[in-house]
């Protein structure tokens, strides 16, 4: 399912023509139906309704955008806010796209929902609002990562889903989509795939962004109620980058804004453990969109790494490489042990343990914030909440917890 070459002219495309529908003729058919539901249901007041009374009174919006005045006064330079999406329900920002994209589902009139997941944010969601829905609920699932995030797919489980761990390629997030897209292809009459990140071919990335831009929705009117000002830079966490366009999304036409995505660098940008797409990653096609992908000169996706599941992904989405190649956001690289130095510094200064892959924004943001004046201002998404993580952490720093 890799490299299918169908593609059609109406299809979303960024820059200098990243994105597409390089998919099947089986998906094609659906495809359309989706777009076409999801555009009228943009101007639908009834659906809009639903959407906002569902962020609001069962994903807990807005999330607060939190002073963090104990690492502004440690790094000493600019001041810090923290986009608290840890505190939605589920602890991530994953609930936001996944209410649309499920009521976009239920417009359909379909009655199950897949959907793929890395460090299991995405499925949790997912299940959870399969649950709320009345919908039956099947997550596909890296087998590497059910065994590191054996306590999402228990609350997977629980929330009544049912989680396949898949076994073929690397066993990671993009084994999970290929899966995913196997599963919808083969049963898409009743079926809806929640994708889970800005990817995928269109109108996936169009629709992630449209439901994930309420962050920066709501940070932009939380900063100018408390500064009554922009701010001088956003930062999130970038895997496939649902939660960074999400950030992004209500600053991209404020030049002033400057925008990093931050990447797992791994074991080191210059290593072959790497995720750090924009800066490795050459142009391609897979997961039915044309984007940077990390491949080999033949074209073949290579195998990438990180401690964080849900930063292990080869590629990134397809709005993203079009912001990277006009140098309207930059894409820089943390880490493992950025990160877990992160981890354990916004534990210890503010009394947040954050998602793992949060605390890559984290890391860079200890960087970059002394080299800033103090009148300056960073927004930091704070992608997700640590529970998830502590037992590996744990275990990367030679401490088992259930010894």
């Amino acid at each position: 399912m890799n490299n299918s070459s169908n593609e059609t002219k109406q299809s979303g495309r960024y820059g200098t023509g990243f994105g597409g529908q390089y998919i099947p003729e089986t998906l094609m058919a659906e495809l359309d139906k989706v777009t076409q539901k999801f555009n009228e249901l943009k101007n639908n007041q009834q659906f809009l309704t639903e959407f906002h009374d569902l962020l609001n009174n069962y994903a807990n919006r807005p999330s607060l955008l939190y002073y963090a005045k104990n690492m502004t006064k440690d790094l000493g330079g600019a001041k810090i806010y923290l986009k608290r999406e840890d505190l939605n329900h589920t602890g991530a920002h994953k609930i936001n796209n996944v209410i649309g994209q499920a009521l976009v589902a239920k417009y359909l009139g379909k009655k199950r929902l897949i959907a793929e997941t890395g460090a299991g944010q995405h499925g949790v969601a997912t299940a959870t609002i399969a649950a709320l829905l009345g919908m039956s609920c099947e997550i596909f699932m890296g087998k590497e990562d059910t065994d590191r995030q054996k306590l999402n797919v228990y609350r997977m489980e629980l929330l009544g889903a049912k989680v396949h761990a898949v076994t073929s390629g690397s066993q990671v997030l993009k084994d999970a989509v290929n899966a995913t897209l196997q599963e919808w292809a083969s049963r898409c009459e009743d079926t809806f795939y929640v994708m889970g990140s800005a990817v995928g071919p269109a109108p996936f990335p169009e629709m992630v962004k449209y439901f994930q831009s309420v962050i920066s929705q709501e940070s932009k009117q939380q900063l100018q109620e408390q500064e009554h000002k922009l701010p001088d830079m956003v930062v999130a966490c970038v895997g496939g980058g649902s939660n960074a366009i999400g950030s992004f999304a209500n600053y991209i036409d404020n030049p002033s804004v400057k925008l990093v995505g931050v990447e797992a660098a791994g074991k080191g940008i210059d290593t072959d453990l790497t995720a750090a797409t924009v800066e490795r990653g050459s142009v391609g096609i897979f997961h039915g969109m044309k984007s940077l992908f990390m491949q080999n000169s033949d074209g073949q996706i290579d195998p990438v790494y990180s401690i964080s599941a849900g930063l292990d992904y080869p590629g990134i989405g397809p709005e993203h490489a079009a912001l990277a190649e006009a140098n309207r956001a930059e894409y820089v690289g943390i880490t493992d042990d950025e990160s877990v130095q992160a981890f354990e510094y916004i534990a210890k200064q503010e009394g947040i343990i954050a998602a793992i892959e949060s605390c890559h924004a984290i890391a860079y943001i200890e960087k970059i914030a002394p080299k800033m004046a103090k009148d300056q201002i960073i927004i930091c998404t704070l992608s997700g909440r640590g529970d998830k993580d502590v037992a590996s952490i744990a275990k990367y720093k030679g401490v088992n917890i259930y010894e």
